[in-house]
């Protein structure tokens, strides 16, 4: 079973209705405190969260505003994490360990919130926001904070791969009409390979390379380890012990993101047959499917976005 929570979406319209501070209340108590400073006029944002084990994952949009943690807050109520925040719309302006800074649209900023930021948002705002614990943080990199800001392109012809996979995962987790459940261990990895850049290991950079490739092409019903040796460029053998040294394999992983995939088309609720489902998530045996399925998330998956039959 997936240790995932439902998607929460907090809207806040500052007509009377909703306050600021119970923006400022729903961000410290969900993502990471922040006082928010606002221009004239009414105030407008929304934010989508999803906790996926000790991960967060956020999408985030709002009219133009400041936001801001000073060293008083930090010091009072340390957030204790590391948190990339991908810019889909509007530029930040951003000071952080003594550097100002703009990160644009495309880009991606990855930051230690015990540390004073101030990030203004002069047209608005849309971005994905990835919370990782110190913790957890600790555990992927050996390391218990960043040197300083790091800034990479996540979009264009020119965006770093990892930057652009992170980007990719978390949109389809609390972006895409269909969210599809994130993969934690990826997300973790991804934002190591970022963060520790050309001091990452090779192990973890091809694992995380793969996984990738895996998400990007779960519906080829002929994917396998050759294809993703080939798409990472490493042997087989040398995919498989990749795969080994974190405890799983590339039949587990496909499996497995299959799997969250078909979860997400069948809980729409939109009726479709799940031997159709099966096969648009690579199936191609829908015994195996079915099978599967109620072993990795204890029921039918004919069961899933039915509503709950009358008492």
């Amino acid at each position: 079973m997936r240790a995932v929570s439902e998607l929460r979406t907090f809207v806040v319209d500052d007509d009377g209705r909703t306050r600021v501070a119970d923006w400022e209340q729903h961000n410290a108590d969900l993502l990471v405190e922040l006082a928010c400073s606002l221009p004239d006029g009414p105030f407008r944002a929304r934010e989508v969260n999803l906790q996926v084990d000790r991960v967060h994952l956020a999408l985030v949009t709002g009219t133009p505003h400041a936001v801001a943690r000073d060293a008083a807050m930090v010091a009072e109520r340390p957030a204790d994490a590391i948190v990339a925040y991908a810019a889909l719309r509007g530029e930040a302006l951003v000071e952080h360990d003594g550097r100002r800074f703009v990160v644009r649209p495309g880009q991606l900023l990855l930051c230690d919130v015990d540390r004073p930021l101030v990030r203004g948002f002069g047209h608005g705002l849309e971005e994905l926001a990835v919370k990782v614990p110190r913790a957890a943080f600790a555990e992927t990199t050996g390391l218990t904070s960043l040197a300083g800001p790091v800034v990479v392109d996540a979009g264009g012809q020119d965006a770093d791969p990892y930057a652009r996979a992170l980007v990719r995962l978390v949109g389809r987790a609390v972006a895409a009409e269909v969210p599809v459940a994130a993969d934690e261990s990826a997300v973790l990895e991804l934002v190591s390979v970022l963060a520790t850049g050309d001091r990452s290991s090779p192990t973890l950079a091809h694992r995380v390379a793969a996984r990738s490739f895996i998400d990007d092409h779960l519906t080829d019903p002929q994917l396998c380890a050759a294809d993703v040796a080939a798409g990472v460029g490493i042997s087989e053998r040398h995919l498989s012990r990749v795969f080994a040294d974190a405890g799983t394999s590339v039949p587990r992983q496909i499996l497995a993101r299959r799997l969250d995939l078909a979860h997400a088309l069948l809980a729409t609720g939109r009726g479709e047959r799940t031997v159709d489902v099966a096969a648009r998530c690579g199936f191609t045996s829908a015994s195996y499917f079915s099978q599967s399925f109620r072993r990795r998330f204890g029921r039918p998956a004919g069961e899933v976005g039915r509503p709950p039959a009358a008492p």
